[in-house]
């Protein structure tokens, strides 16, 4: 029998015919595995649209529309009736090794149903190599480090800024490998919250998907008007609701036009901030050792006087949260996956830049901004918001340094940077609710994909959120802005902990099957014992800003009048406090338990853990073969850059 096509071995023949072939010829095999060998295309019809005889308008309107036959999910997977045979609701023999469990009431969820919807996405796969890498570099710099690390050196002091930064690096580390990993082996739509579904339990599935869907839809008001904020730095006296419409209008346009717009948008925003905190560097180091205007050689001075650290232990635990949000936006590699050319060839790469994104882009850019601002700063202290960039501690830096022009490039960069997570915020949502609906989650009609395999509704039900942004403008603008931010606040730290809790149940499952971890197409550098350190490590953080949520620190933004001790707060201020910084938690336990009763769902058990439906690894043998070959002719460095880079 002649084997299946392979997209991966399609990365071996010319982009053309990669993509006349493999992209629109019908019957071709696309991204499953063994007993769920299901190819969207054949399923689903999926042609290309006819391009010659039609006018351009007409062109354009059919593209919104879904292919004949298409519908919005394949299979409904959460029903109503009935108890389940040994097929799927949609119709599809399950693998061996998975049985069927359910309860044997109203409702139950199908499993197997959800794992071959989400692996047969209708998602365009237009995402190169350069794409997943710009986004796995550069694509969540934004006023999380830009901005809010100026908070975070105000709290903290800059031994406990380096010291969390460097804490939640490892953190991320260890778990984008387990992603990687996972992402790899299952290029599936919805990525985390899938992965939560499968290997963990479909409430938390659920919860994470639309735990991980509120993170970035409340994040794109925060962003529009943290840009509106930022044009303020050349014009204060223009309304703000002129730039969020500008700034909303770009960021929706440039989701309409697809997920290659996406990445090429990303790609270039990507290139500008890289360029910007390079820069920085170069000129942060000419400055520490020059001086200020009025002063010689600065040296180490500010870590003297007013001291390395603020606040104590409390102001190194306040901080963890904010270093946090500045990596939010790593995992969009894997979200991504799903939309990639060759994941298999492109994803390892992007996921190994994470190192060296966290070790020059944070590490050493915030090393000197420590060097150059004092925590006392009165700007640093001002921060009327979270999303103030005249508190940046990076335009801090260089105004003190005299010089007259770069502060206004430097808040043009932190204008790029914010329109670029509001970009990311509408891919990052837009995914997750068209996955979420895929797998009976959410509303069928998110699922809505259409010829150009973008998820309409989704989009558009992220955009109307973004309508928040005009919220600015309300007396009350700060208390909105913290409320906002609060909902997204731990939202990444439990995403984070899912993936790596899934990345250990699965490599349990996969040798439960009597598999070798060598039998992978990528494997985490760090392995198991990296996702179990990951796991420890956004525990420990979730525990420390439960201790900072129930006793802040007095005098913190937004919580505490200056000086005031904590026993002074009535029982309503410390709730506020508390769900100012833990709101996120109490929600996610919502969906959970809710979801749980209504489904009655439990623990998926190892031996039920389905690790073949939706896995891309046909003729990897031959794959790996050819590669083992290839590297044998490397000189010695490029080995050394290829395991690294």
């Amino acid at each position: 029998m002649r084997p299946s096509r392979d997209i991966e071995m399609s990365a071996y023949r010319p982009w053309k015919e990669r993509w006349k072939e493999d992209s629109w010829a019908p019957g071709s095999v696309a991204s499953t595995h063994g007993a769920s060998d299901y190819s969207h295309d054949a399923i689903h019809g999926r042609r290309r649209p006819p391009r010659s005889g039609t006018p351009p308008l007409r062109r354009f309107l059919d593209s919104f529309k879904r292919d004949p036959g298409r519908r919005v999910t394949p299979g409904p997977v959460a029903n109503p009736t009935g108890a389940r045979n040994q097929h799927g609701s949609d119709g599809s023999p399950r693998p061996e090794n998975v049985p069927t469990r359910q309860h044997q009431g109203a409702h139950y969820f199908d499993l197997h149903a959800a794992n071959v919807n989400t692996a047969n996405t209708l998602l365009s796969r237009e995402l190169k190599g350069r794409h997943l890498q710009m986004i796995a570099i550069g694509g969540s710099i934004g006023t999380g480090l830009f901005v809010a690390s100026g908070k975070a050196l105000s709290t903290g002091g800059p031994a406990s800024l380096l010291i969390a930064y460097c804490f939640v690096g490892v953190m991320v580390y260890c778990t984008t490998q387990a992603l990687g990993e996972l992402a790899v082996t299952f290029p599936v739509a919805g990525s985390f919250s899938a992965y939560s579904t499968r290997f963990l339990d479909p409430a938390w599935g659920f919860a994470m998907g639309w735990n991980y869907a509120l993170q970035w839809l409340v994040v794109l008001p925060l962003e529009v008007i943290a840009a509106s904020i930022t044009i303020g730095y050349w014009n204060n006296n223009l309304n703000r609701s002129i730039f969020i419409t500008i700034f909303l209008a770009a960021v929706i346009f440039i989701n309409l036009l697809g997920v290659k717009a996406y990445g090429e948008a990303e790609f270039v925003f990507a290139l500008v901030k890289i360029t910007a905190i390079v820069g920085f560097i170069l000129l942060g180091i000419v400055i520490n050792i020059g001086g200020f205007p009025d002063d010689g050689y600065i040296g180490g001075r500010f870590w003297s006087s007013p001291g390395a650290f603020n606040n104590g232990f409390k102001g190194l635990c306040t901080v963890f949260v904010t270093a946090a949000l500045a990596f939010a936006g790593t995992e969009l590699v894997g979200l991504a996956a799903a939309e990639a050319v060759n994941p298999r060839k492109s994803l390892p790469t992007a996921i190994k830049q994470v190192f060296w994104r966290i070790t020059l882009f944070y590490t050493v850019s915030l090393a000197l901004v420590s060097l150059l601002v004092p925590h006392d700063h009165p700007r640093l202290l001002g921060a009327k918001s979270a999303a103030d960039a005249s508190a940046s501690p990076f335009v801090i830096a260089i105004e003190s340094a005299g010089i007259a022009i770069l502060p206004g490039v430097m808040n043009a960069v932190i204008l790029i940077a914010v329109i670029s997570v509001g970009n990311s915020a509408i891919f990052g949502s837009s995914r997750t609710l068209a996955a979420l609906a895929d797998q009976g989650q959410a509303p069928q009609i998110l699922g809505y994909v259409d010829r150009r395999g973008r998820p309409l509704v989704a989009i558009g039900a992220a955009s109307l959120v973004g309508l928040l942004g005009y919220l600015a403008d309300l007396d009350r603008q700060t208390d909105v802005l913290s409320w906002l931010l609060a909902i997204s606040a731990l939202s990444i730290i439990l995403t984070w902990a899912s993936i790596c809790l899934a990345h250990i149940r699965f490599r349990r499952a996969w040798a439960a099957r009597g598999r070798s971890p060598r039998e992978l197409a990528f494997r985490s550098q760090v392995g198991v014992a990296g996702s179990w350190l990951g796991l420890a490590l956004n525990l420990l953080v979730l525990a420390a800003q439960f201790w900072t949520a129930v006793w802040p620190l007095a005098g913190s933004p937004g919580i505490l009048p200056p000086g005031s001790p904590p026993h002074t707060r009535t029982a309503r201020e410390a709730a506020r406090d508390f769900f100012l910084q833990y709101l996120c938690a109490p929600i996610v336990v919502a969906f959970y338990v809710g979801y749980k009763v209504w489904y009655r769902t439990g623990v998926v058990r190892i031996d039920e853990i389905d690790v073949d439906t939706g896995r891309r690894d046909f003729n990897l043998p031959v794959l790996l073969a050819h590669e083992r070959d290839e590297m044998r002719a490397w000189p010695r460095w490029k080995r050394v850059y290829k395991f690294l880079c």
